[in-house]
């Protein structure tokens, strides 16, 4: 395989053979409509049962998340009736006996270091109502559909909620967390926890907060070459360059067919080291890099850098599965983008598989533990975050493909669409693949970019990424 160039009309070719199969072409996204969201009511909603006071500590990985907001949301075209939103809320009672944290707030400690009081204080629960039809939403312009209007902005606590009823009947309901609490994986068990107290059924896995999992070593052992250059004290950051663009936040369905595809192109000729098959993933954000490197043509010197979010909990222990926090790292690497745009896409993603695999390790978090514990009190953040597109093209790759959009079920069925929203604050972009809700293997791809990025890539890759309709999910 030659260059991206070369490569692109190849797949181009796949996927024509392959959508050509299916002579149903979906209905293109509607166009953005402005609709009006009035606001029902507000309460507080606390564990059910006592909550003994206690302050819970953030662990070292929690310290490297700057303070931001997460966003999710899932739709339903049935929204339970007017019975809805009290079947949710004692729901939601109901699993914050387990999930404390989700009810605390964070307080600044005497060292100057975020913590978390767990005082019961509640989650801020809202009602409101949409002038709008399920299938009328432009999810595929979520900065006008859903920020704003459907995911509720959180005022202090660490979670917020919002129901939304919707003119057809339907339900849409959103949540805001404080990522220095949780990661996606923790949020994804609290809403499944949620939705199995909502429906009266026993919760099927009771969380953990044994911040002790994640102690530093003593004496501290970490290679701090190799962690500086994935992570910097926030006093160190260069001052922000001025903003030559906009980010803006989109929404793309790619089809099972587009990734088995991009798959099988990037193991062509495959010179891996270990013989490893690329998987899905590395194939995809290979593919993506290449294009988000197109965007700046002309200036092949320039360095564009690519991050991957892993979890690190099946690399720390069993123990580990029901853990509550973040546990994650960005590892990212930095490539010219004459050679990313100049090589083939199995080259590329063979460079994805080599710094993913320097972040994936045991050692590797353990290291990033001591790391931190080698800094505090002094905050740090991952580079890639704050690294815009000053010295090129930046942006990160986070796997939301556990989002539980087949569980989370509140007794009105399950939804027809759930999606993340974040547009994160950060310099760079962000891009997060979920499953898609018919369980078919294809993705929707929330992808937060450069608008000038985003245009490219819809120019020249729409066989891959299309522009979310409504028919792709509705059955």
């Amino acid at each position: 395989m030659g260059s991206i160039a070369e490569d692109l009309p190849l797949l181009a070719t796949k996927l024509h053979i392959t959508t050509n199969k299916n002579t149903h072409q979906p209905t293109p996204a509607p166009p953005s409509i402005g609709f009006a969201v009035t606001a029902v009511k507000k309460e507080l909603v606390a564990a059910v049962l006592p909550v003994q006071e206690h302050w819970l500590p953030l662990s070292n990985l929690d310290l490297l998340l700057p303070p931001v907001d997460v966003g999710v949301f899932f739709c339903y075209p049935h929204g339970g009736g007017d019975a809805a939103a009290a079947v949710l809320k004692k729901g939601l009672a109901q699993a914050l006996v387990s999930y404390y944290a989700f009810a605390g707030e964070l307080v600044m400690s005497s060292g100057g270091e975020p913590e978390l009081l767990c005082n019961n204080r509640g989650v801020e629960f809202s009602e409101a109502y949409a002038d709008v039809a399920l299938r009328e939403l432009d999810l595929y312009n979520p900065d006008d559909s859903v920020e704003g209007k459907l995911v509720p902005l959180k005022n202090g606590g660490v979670l917020a909620v919002q129901v939304t009823k919707l003119r057809c009947g339907g339900l849409v309901v959103g949540c805001s967390f404080d990522h220095r609490i949780a990661d996606a994986y923790s949020f994804n068990m609290f809403l499944v926890s949620w939705a199995e107290s909502a429906q009266s059924r026993p919760i099927s896995t009771l969380p953990s907060f044994r911040r002790s999992l994640l102690n530093p070593r003593r004496p501290l052992s970490h290679n701090s070459a190799a962690l500086d250059d994935m992570y910097i004290p926030v006093s160190s950051l260069p001052p922000p360059p001025p903003p030559s663009s906009v980010l803006i936040s989109r929404i793309y369905h790619v089809s099972s067919d587009s990734l088995l595809n991009l798959q099988s192109l990037a193991n062509t000729n495959n010179k891996n080291k270990n013989n490893n098959r690329f998987s899905k993933l590395e194939s995809f954000c290979a593919y993506l890099w290449q294009l988000v490197a197109r965007s700046t043509l002309g200036n092949d010197d320039v360095v564009s850098k690519m991050g991957i979010v892993v979890d690190g909990r099946s690399r720390l222990g069993d123990q580990m599965g029901s853990y509550v926090g973040n546990v994650l790292s960005i590892p990212y690497g930095g490539k010219r983008v004459g050679e990313l745009v100049g090589n083939s896409l199995g080259h590329v993603a063979g460079g994805v598989h080599e710094f993913l695999s320097g972040g994936a390790s045991r050692d590797h978090f353990l290291g990033l533990i001591d790391w931190v514990e080698a800094h505090r009190p002094e905050p740090a953040v991952s580079k890639i975050y704050s690294a815009g597109n000053a010295d090129g093209p930046a942006f990160v790759v986070s796997s939301g493909r556990g989002l539980p959009v087949g569980r989370v079920d509140f007794g009105f069925g399950l939804p027809v669409f759930g999606s993340y929203h974040f547009p994160w604050g950060g310099a760079a972009g962000y891009v997060m693949p979920m499953p898609c809700p018919k369980g078919n293997g294809d993705w929707v791809v929330y992808m937060h970019l450069f608008e000038e990025q985003l245009e490219l890539i819809e120019r020249e890759a729409a066989a891959v990424f299309r522009p979310f309709a409504w028919d792709y999910v509705v059955v």
